[in-house]
């Protein structure tokens, strides 16, 4: 280990890509409560590129950032140290997590060394590799939180009221975007807890989509997804934005629409037909991923890895997530 210095990636100003740089910085400094861990793999994720451009894709969202920061939060990697206070790991425990979210701190995931909360991991599944276990924690914890138990008494920066999750044994879910990073992943899981799933994304995912789970598919570049569905328990719209609206349609009386970004505009019709929409806002969470993490290992769940690329190539991961049609994460790995 490095007695001062690591390598990672950090912006210096907002942009797209180009403005990611591979830079020597200094080592994070051990808290109580905190685990060192040297990262293998990084799972990157759509609040990445969010913070590198400034929050410009978040319309009446823009968190107070100190420059230069470094970005990210998934990680999968091996505990070098851990503070005095610190009892759950112990250094060579291989661990994986989603480091302080949705909080800032100047130690995140883009980077060799990653100081963590011990609350914000877990053990990493035996049976999957780090690249697979960095792709998890992010997709992974928003679906548990939207679909499965919340987990937290937060207040709730979307809306008044808690979250609340649904039952989804023997109800109809369907998922929009359902082969990208959080979707394939709700898809599972949902699966798990006894739905029946639609999955909708384009006609390339459908053998992908079926494999792992999902029992109808709905190709939304030839059919409009709300023109097909009919009598949906629950929607969970992974891309969400102002159009998440067109999903009431697919929707029984009593049912519920969860979009999982901004942008949803027709409560009125929602309240007229019954409907429950509501969101919230992921949290680390180092139990969760317990749970989560022994479905990995038993395959029950399955993390899909797009591409990989190596942690010095940041700007080309992101250049591939802009391109979409992202079938699983992108992942970077740590020499």
């Amino acid at each position: 280990m490095p007695t001062n210095t690591m390598n990672a990636i950090r912006l210096h100003a907002f942009g797209g890509p180009e403005v990611l740089r591979y830079e020597e910085v200094p080592l994070p400094e051990l808290r109580p409560g905190e685990v060192l861990v040297r990262v293998h793999a990084v799972g990157i994720n759509p609040p990445d590129w969010y913070l590198r451009d400034g929050y410009k894709a978040v319309p009446g969202f823009k968190p107070p950032v100190t420059l230069p920061v470094i970005p990210g939060s998934d990680v999968s990697g091996v505990v070098e140290a851990v503070a005095e206070d610190v009892q759950s790991f112990v250094a060579g425990d291989e661990v994986f997590g989603m480091v302080r979210f949705p909080s800032f701190g100047d130690s995140a995931a883009y980077a060799e060394y990653v100081a963590a909360p011990a609350s914000d991991l877990a053990r990493k599944p035996a049976g999957i590799d780090h690249v697979h276990a960095a792709g998890a924690p992010m997709s992974g914890l928003t679906a548990w939180q939207f679909l499965i138990e919340l987990g937290h008494n937060e207040p709730n920066p979307f809306q008044s009221e808690s979250h609340r999750p649904v039952p989804l044994d023997g109800r109809t879910v369907l998922v929009n975007g359902a082969a990208g990073g959080l979707g394939h992943v709700a898809v599972q899981l949902a699966k798990w807890k006894g739905a029946h799933v639609i999955a909708v994304a384009s006609g390339a995912q459908e053998a992908f989509l079926r494999e792992i789970g999902a029992d109808a598919f709905i190709d939304y570049t030839r059919s409009p997804p709300e023109d097909v569905a009919h009598d949906v328990d629950l929607v969970l719209d992974t891309l969400g934005g102002p159009t998440t609206g067109r999903f009431l349609r697919t929707l029984k009386r009593g049912g519920a629409l969860f979009p999982v970004f901004l942008g949803f505009s027709d409560a009125e019709e929602a309240a007229k037909l019954g409907i429950t929409v509501s969101m919230t806002q992921v949290r680390s969470n180092g139990a969760q991923l317990t749970e989560l993490g022994r479905l990995l290992d038993a395959g029950t769940v399955r993390v899909a890895i797009d591409s990989t690329y190596p942690l010095a190539d940041a700007r080309r991961a992101h250049e591939r997530a802009a391109r979409g049609h992202i079938q699983g994460k992108i992942a970077l790995t740590v020499a």
